[in-house]
């Protein structure tokens, strides 16, 4: 691999390793916004993480192509590289933990308003705890009569 290809491919992993810390500030934004009570917010993080998310596809397609024409041949040029690639390998796992429990707090929140909606319509029973710590479901009452 040449001087000139080698560069290029530090460059693309240096601006991916950016990307990547910045979809993790996204990510714990988008954490804080979920568990907070503006619905902008949640949006706005999500359209940002979408946004990143294209970026680091793009970038990983050019190193990729870059790579695949280079054929690295030596491994000490492999080595200069690795550091790079291990930060970015833990910065994404770092991030896709996160996304998971972002994951996790929206389903989260999804099944808490088709309960609360449950409630609502009176069409489901609601289990409950009694003062020993067992479940038992309250049988559907009406919460409003026309």
């Amino acid at each position: 691999m040449n001087h000139d290809a080698r560069r290029r491919i530090e460059d693309l992993l240096d601006r991916e390793i950016e990307v990547a810390r910045v979809l993790s500030a996204t990510l714990a934004a988008e954490r804080n916004a979920l568990t907070g009570d503006s619905p902008d917010a949640v949006r706005q993080n999500a359209a940002e993480k979408v946004q990143l998310l294209g970026a680091i596809e793009r970038l990983e397609s050019e190193r990729r192509a870059l790579c695949t024409a280079a054929a690295p041949s030596d491994f000490g040029i492999a080595a200069a590289l690795g550091e790079r690639w291990r930060s970015l390998m833990e910065l994404m796992a770092g991030c896709k933990t996160a996304n998971e429990v972002n994951g996790y707090i929206i389903r989260v929140r999804q099944n808490q308003i088709r309960q609360l909606m449950d409630i609502v319509r009176g069409a489901a029973s609601v289990v409950t705890y009694g003062p020993q710590g067992k479940t038992f479901a309250n049988a559907p009452r009406a919460r409003a009569r026309a």
